[in-house]
């Protein structure tokens, strides 16, 4: 009898799990397909606000859906919402209330502009800060009125870089990584055996940190009328200290609560001091549809959001998988419809095998029809890669570039099991070098050339397709590769880039290349990604596991966390890689 009630008060349990999982799935089905199907109904004389409190990513990403809870706001989407405000009857200007900004340099720029162009419809922007970042600054300087608390602060002392080193922590493991690698600069590995910067490693980032930092204060100078080597003495010696600091150097126009940034919307709105300023959220006036652009043409230009690190497979959501990726330029290229294309690029590489699939997709296609690469904040070792073949290749002046280089890393923990947890490791082979790859043992001088003769071999490769892309010689071309890591702007100046743009500027040359007049055409966005219902599936699956452990372990280790995931990286990286120095983080 016993036994028969368990069995009862079991099914009982499994079945109020599966009905409140299928209500879960109910409620994530209504809310898709209310958030597909709706806009909000926007009132006359509004205000669009812009708070961008999550961080920018190129196509966005919706939480809810997900186990993962982050969320991103689409660049594309963003820009968009923008442009449309512009012609937009309805809305008479746009409130910044920025705090934090995070986003790439070349992303905030792209936005930057698009406010730019909003205002010359004679629309306002005003800005609001209680505490504001150099990257919020960044946006907020083009607005007409820059508003900030009387206690809040601004930052504005120039650009920052940091990277953790690990071969201490490396020692103390017991875990000897090898290094096979081509480039004095190809970095992206010196965390793995030294403790601070090579002179190498230093000279680029400042390079190309301060190429950035130098175009970033010309806009501003521009926007806020400054001379630029004022403003330039304003960063290099910290002089904005406070908010009368801010105001005193003219870096923002008034120290005020939010109540009189709402009493200027009413003064710029024509409202009475009691009545309400319409103010409309991003996420109520963006549209859903990547594709609902409203033109009915025939013709298509297919955009490729290439996000992420490059890695073999399909891939997920986060990364440029070579399977995934190799099939939408396969179906673009395919498609009577597509008459261009446009590879739009953020990553900072990954797999070069992986990339030399996805290279291959693109010299197929250039053979058919027009394809156009958009570097975004980072298209960099493999990044470049994918890009290096295409018709034209446009970046910004801040996107982060180049690194053409590879390298191997094969980690010998055998000092780790036997030293520190006591384990030995034995083996039966048929050959001396069954057992190669193996992170068991140490490696032998033979085993080092061989593996590094591969590598050597990979970045010829590399270096020659790469000249034979940018249509120059190969010598001049390993001038400029060695994994040195170069902006925009350097990059355009030795040819590693065509056109200094964004990606509205790619996607024009896309259509002039395909003989496209500006409203004979609609935008495909590839590769398709999952709907609202196939995430809330996906959550019952092996992703949510996974995202689900990454989660506990942040939580868990917090600021250590960066110093485990290097670890994992090391772990688990499989063949060479074509990859940026560093995990680089400019702030």
């Amino acid at each position: 009898m016993g036994q028969f009630f368990k069995y009862v008060l079991a099914t009982l349990v499994g079945l109020v799990a599966f009905s409140f999982l299928g209500f879960l799935l109910l409620v994530g089905i209504i809310g898709a397909a209310k958030s597909a199907g709706e806009r909000k109904e926007i009132a006359s004389n509004s205000v669009l606000e812009l708070k961008l409190n999550e961080p920018l990513s190129e196509r966005g990403r919706d939480g809810r859906f997900s186990f993962n809870s982050s969320t991103s706001t689409g660049l594309v989407g963003l820009k968009e919402a923008i442009g449309r405000a512009k012609n937009d009857g309805d809305i008479k200007g746009i409130l910044l209330n920025l705090d934090i900004v995070q986003g790439g340099m070349a992303s905030l720029e792209e936005v930057r502009d698009a406010l730019l162009d909003f205002k010359k419809s004679g629309k306002f922007v005003v800005a609001y800060h209680e505490v504001c970042s150099e990257k919020s600054f960044y946006l907020s300087s083009v607005a007409n009125q820059i508003y900030l608390h009387p206690q809040g602060s601004l930052e504005f002392n120039g650009l920052s870089t940091e990277v953790l080193f690990y071969k201490r922590l490396f020692e103390k493991a017991g875990i000897e990584p090898y290094i096979f690698r081509v480039g004095s600069f190809k970095s992206a590995v010196e965390p793995f055996f030294r403790e601070s910067f090579s002179d190498s490693a230093r000279f680029q980032t400042v390079s190309f940190l301060n190429s950035i930092n130098g175009h970033m204060i010309g806009q501003v100078a521009a926007s806020r009328g400054i001379d630029p080597a004022r403003l330039k003495v304003i960063s290099d010696s910290m002089l904005v200290h406070n908010a009368p600091d801010a105001l005193r150097l003219k870096m923002v126009t008034k120290l005020g609560y939010f109540d009189q940034v709402q009493n200027y919307m009413r003064g710029k709105l024509g409202l009475n001091s009691d009545e309400k300023v319409s103010v409309v959220s991003l996420s109520d006036y963006s549209e859903q549809d990547e594709d609902g652009d409203g033109n009915t043409s025939s013709n298509r230009i297919a955009v490729i959001y290439a996000e992420g690190d490059i890695v073999t497979g399909k891939g997920s959501d986060d990364n440029i998988g070579s399977e995934k990726f190799a099939e939408a330029i396969r179906k673009a290229r395919l498609d009577k419809k597509v008459k261009a294309v446009v590879l739009r690029i953020n990553s900072p590489g990954g797999s070069s095998l992986a990339s030399d699939i996805i290279y291959r997709e693109v010299i197929l296609t250039k053979k058919v029809k027009p394809i156009i690469a958009s570097m975004s904040d980072v298209a960099a070792s493999g990044g470049y890669y994918i890009a290096m073949a295409c018709d034209t290749i446009v970046a910004h002046p801040n996107t982060i570039t180049g690194s053409i280089g590879v390298f191997g890393v094969l980690p010998n923990i055998q000092p780790l099991l036997a030293d520190k947890l006591g384990i030995t490791v034995d083996r039966v082979m048929t050959g001396k070098f069954s057992d190669l790859p193996t992170i068991t043992r140490a490696l032998t001088d033979f085993e080092k050339r061989t593996l590094q003769g591969e590598v050597d071999n990979i970045y010829a490769d590399f270096t020659t397709k790469a000249a034979l892309g940018r249509r120059m010689p190969v010598e001049r071309l390993r001038r400029l590769a060695s994994g040195r890591v170069w902006s925009g702007l350097e990059a355009k100046e030795n040819g590693l880039i065509d056109v200094l743009g964004d990606y509205d500027d790619a996607l024009k040359i896309a259509a002039s290349r395909a003989k496209l007049k500006a409203d004979d055409y609609r935008v495909q966005a590839l590769p398709r990604r999952k709907s609202g219902l196939e995430n809330l599936l996906s959550m019952l699956g092996d992703d949510a596991n996974a995202e689900a452990k990454a989660k506990a372990m942040k939580a868990e280790l917090g600021p250590l966390y960066p110093a485990y995931a290097q670890y994992q990286q090391l772990m688990t990286m499989r063949g060479v890689q074509a990859k940026l120095p560093y995990e680089l983080d400019v702030k």
